[in-house]
């Protein structure tokens, strides 16, 4: 064969990403007169390398961008790098360089992997959030907001990892330990930087019911993570002290359930306490270790001690022990929780452990009823209690529900199986028995806010984001210290304050922290001596507005005028994994940006996509300590069954048996990471975009499996061959849609059934295995197709083209080739529309119906689709295998759904 008749991936797809290239094909500009379409994927961070994870997400931005493109629109799909962060800091001191130069040298081996995939990016757009012309931009919105007092600075209990000499996220803190250190995390009250995204708390809970193209998965995430409550801070009044102490809590109804008050070790009560109690002293000093993630709180052994300090409740006026719990943060709300063991379970397991009395104070309906059919005694002498709690219900009913030990629990006095939780109705609750949560939710706030101890309040289960980092590689905060002025912000004219580039680390310490020249500084306020915040930003910052610059690449300022243009983003795609804290940050800049008159829309992105992680098999050897010695798959002989089922695998470098892990998210940890580079190398980019995008719907999980990418490699060889051969025929005229045959229209009608389910599932649906299903049928049938005919090889040459045209968003190197050799002038396909479907062409001459006998399929019949009620009846009964099931019946029924089946009932 000749070259051309030869599918060779490596010199189609060189060939056509040069075309691109010198044409400038996918660098846009403003055009008011067409639709625009902002697609994005989340950057990425430059580690060296892409993994598969990096090759489907940007696959599935390449093929939407393509899709709209050939739809009319003027598409915009950048790309850039999250290029500040840790990882780069702990590189540079393991391999004795600067964290900018590992970073821009993987900047620059990153971008040309991603050349190589061929994705349709606007390159004129690019930029590295680590340089000082990206980052100007965002110090100088901080020092706005500083002005605008919407930063502050407060000492915070924080998450601190003594390796990494840094803060921790909560979502950094795996089972008390850092992240990529590992180390036991500490809790540390250092000086923060805050900036308040809770003053726009109510409208980041609101607007996610004006974004109908996120999905529910993740804005039911930030719902809960916002957290919006309404409740009650009721203040205790505690012995011997002026201040009380201030709870939250959205039960009030259970307030004369509590039996002791729990606060985090940080509280001023428990530090004053702790002065007189070497013991309380020791272990406040030990509740220090650990983090302050809420799971880790959630799932670690509950611990506290009695500080000896009692509050006063504020109905009964019973004194309340004061514990020290581990489980309270003094971060979160007051510090101080009410513990409510018969209605909390964390409380109950807390009071079970201390021998703290556990007293019921909310029943079911039926509980409620059924105490009083227990009580009948005390209700025929007009007990109080027996008349609030109403008519009884039978005991065998609460027995069957599972309630009776409520009532045996009622009646003793203590709840010992576990916490009742639900809503229901007050008991042992003096003049608030009987009602339920609403009645008793505001009969208890009159009483105590008319005796001036409680007040009403919304609370938010968000808090203020901590932005300050003590590490180096991140934007320095713009602020400066002055002995006499305090924090002053760093004048506009003054900025970029430079992150020097050209550092060696000495240990762990930041080398700006270790560098005195560059902390010195004058004060902008009066002329002073001062020196210069030696925190930086939380990577965050640069990742939650990069999409607005994109819009406006060189402006003055963050953005400018285009990014009315093009924002909001239309489809923005990436990983679940950052349901909560980059697109809530990411939703709150947009916001800090609206407000500052600089975008115009209240959302920065109309379209959300999170797609599936890509895993595959791990392998190991065990270490006689007990540890794993991960071996890559690459590495690995397999052994599978008749299934392909993996029943075995061997050690490519010795031979031996290496022990089966399972399947996992691709990592570096597991070493089952799968490098883009050999799978372009041995089957070509468009291979392996085609297998990212049909092994698995884009939202769920991908399982690489190396037999599914040869899979696709044979259906693009395949596609090639039958184009090719076509294409050597001497002419392809143009179809005459009145001179068909049957089968010709059949052809049509499949091609353009395609076409339209094809465009559904690629703009609509974003169901991109499954078009990619449908245009593997239709090559089958194509290949099927054996009419030679000037009309037979007219109708070949329309369904080719098209099946073209429908490829080229998924593999668009192979469609560029081969549009040249259908006869068609050098282009970029995406200036070519996308094809239009027929709706003449998909009208069917003939239907094919199931025919049932009651209900079971008996056989199938095919009819002119005209074909009358009586011709399909006639058809059905005389069809030959449905006939053996009607002899000797008598026929009393007979269905007919049309287009569909028909159901025959005999009896």
């Amino acid at each position: 064969m000749s070259t051309q008749e030869t599918y060779e991936p490596q010199t189609i797809e060189a060939a056509a990403q040069q075309f691109w290239d010198a044409r400038g094909a996918y660098t846009v500009k403003e055009d008011a007169g067409r639709p625009k379409f902002y697609c994005l994927s989340m950057l990425p961070y430059p580690s060296g390398a892409l993994h598969m994870g990096h090759v489907r997400n940007y696959t599935i931005g390449d093929v939407i961008s393509r899709y709209q493109r050939m739809t009319g629109h003027n598409v915009l799909q950048p790309m850039g790098w999250d290029a500040f962060g840790l990882p780069a800091e702990n590189a540079a001191i393991k391999n004795n360089t600067a964290p900018a130069q590992w970073t821009y040298a993987n900047i620059e081996a990153m971008r040309a992997q991603l050349k190589a995939l061929g994705y349709a990016i606007d390159w004129s757009r690019e930029f590295a959030t680590c340089r000082p012309e990206y980052y100007v931009h965002e110090q100088r919105l901080f020092t706005r907001l500083f002005k605008q007092g919407l930063v502050y600075r407060k000492n915070s209990v924080v998450n601190w990892d003594p390796v990494d000499q840094t803060v921790l996220a909560n979502e950094q803190v795996v089972d008390g330990r850092g992240w990529r250190s590992g180390a036991l995390v500490e809790k540390r009250e250092i000086p923060q930087w805050f900036l308040k995204i809770t003053a726009y708390a109510d409208e980041l809970l609101r607007e996610l019911d004006h974004l109908p193209g996120w999905p529910e998965s993740v804005k039911t995430m930030q719902r809960n993570w916002i957290g919006r409550s309404e409740g009650l801070e009721i203040d205790f009044e505690v012995v011997g002290e002026r201040t009380p102490v201030s709870v939250f809590t959205t039960r009030p109804d259970t307030l004369f359930g509590v039996s002791f008050i729990s606060i985090a070790a940080e509280h001023p009560l428990a530090l004053k306490a702790a002065q007189a109690n070497p013991q309380l002293a020791a272990f406040l000093a030990e509740l220090k270790r650990g983090g302050v993630s809420e799971a880790e709180i959630e799932t670690q052994e509950k611990r506290g001690m009695d500080t000896g300090l009692q509050a006063i409740h504020p109905l009964s006026g019973e004194k309340i022990p004061l514990w020290v719990a581990n489980f309270v943060l003094m971060n979160y709300g007051t510090g101080a929780v009410m513990g409510v063991p018969g209605h909390d379970q964390r409380d109950w397991e807390f009071a079970s452990k201390y021998d703290l009395l556990i007293q019921m104070v909310i029943v079911s309906p039926a509980v409620r009823a059924a105490i009083r059919d227990l009580s009948h005694d005390a209700a025929r002498n007009a007990d109080p209690m027996s008349a609030a709690l109403g008519e009884s219900r039978p005991l065998d009913v609460l027995e069957a529900s599972g309630e009776l030990d409520l009532v045996e629990a009622f009646q003793r006095g203590i709840v010992v199986d576990g916490a009742y939780t639900d809503y229901g109705y007050l008991v042992n609750s003096g003049e608030f028995d009987g009602m339920d949560f609403k009645q008793a939710f505001a009969a208890i706030a009159r009483k105590l806010e008319a005796q001036g101890k409680a007040q009403r309040k919304i609370n938010w289960r968000l808090r203020d984001w901590g932005v300050s980092r003590q590490r180096y590689w991140g934007c320095p905060i713009p602020i400066i210290y002055c002995a006499r002025c305090g924090a002053v912000p760093v004048p506009e004219a003054q900025l970029p304050v430079r992150l020097p580039e050209d550092v060696a680390f000495a240990g762990l310490q930041s080398p700006i922290k270790a560098d005195p020249d560059w902390r010195r500084c004058t004060c902008p306020q009066c002329g002073g001596p001062a020196e210069r915040e030696t925190d930086t930003f939380d990577t965050f910052m640069e990742s939650s507005w990069y999409y607005a610059r994109y819009t406006s690449p060189g402006a003055g300022d963050m953005v400018d005028a285009r990014a009315d243009y093009w924002l909001p983003v239309d489809q923005y795609i990436g990983g679940i994994e950052h349901a909560i804290l980059h697109l809530l940050y990411f939703r709150f800049f947009h916001k800090l940006l609206r407000d500052a008159g600089m975008v115009h829309s209240d959302e920065p992105a109309t379209r959300l996509l999170t797609q599936g992680m890509v895993v595959a098999e791990t392998f190991f050897r065990a270490g006689v300590d007990g540890g794993r010695t991960w071996i890559n798959p690459a590495e690995v002989e397999i052994r599978r069954d008749e299934r392909g089922r993996i029943v075995g695998a061997l050690s490519c470098d010795d031979h031996r048996p290496v022990e089966i892990g399972g399947i996992e998210k691709m990592s570096k940890s597991k070493n089952n990471g799968v490098d883009p580079r050999t799978m372009i190398a041995r089957y070509g980019a468009d291979t392996v975009r085609l297998f990212s995008m049909f092994a698995a719907p884009p939202e769920q999980s991908l399982e690489w499996n190396e037999a599914g990418v040869e899979g696709m490699s044979r259906f693009l060889r395949r596609f090639w061959r039958e184009v090719v051969q076509h294409a050597a025929q001497p002419d392809h005229p143009s179809v005459d849609v009145a001179a068909l045959t049957p089968a010709q229209k059949e052809l049509r009608r499949a091609l353009h059934e395609t076409i339209a389910k094809v465009a559904d599932d690629y703009g609509r649906r974003l169901s991109f295995n499954t078009a990619i299903a449908a245009l593997m049928e239709l090559l089958n049938t194509l290949q099927k197709f054996d009419d030679m005919s000037a009309q037979g090889r007219a109708v070949r040459h329309e369904a080719l083209q098209a099946m073209v045209l429908l490829l080229n968003p998924v593999t668009p190197h192979i469609c560029h080739a081969l549009w040249q050799v259908l006869g068609n002038a050098e282009c970029v396909l995406e200036d070519v529309p996308f094809p239009q479907a027929d709706a003449a062409a998909r009208v069917r001459d003939r239907l094919t119906l199931a025919v049932q006998v009651n209900g079971k399929l008996r056989g199938t019949i095919e009819v002119a689709a005209d074909a009358t009620r009586e011709t399909i009846e006639a058809a059905a009964q005389a069809e030959p295998n449905v006939a053996q099931f009607l002899k000797d019946q008598s026929v009393r029924k007979l269905i007919v759904v049309p287009g569909k089946v028909v159901n025959i009932v005999v009896g």
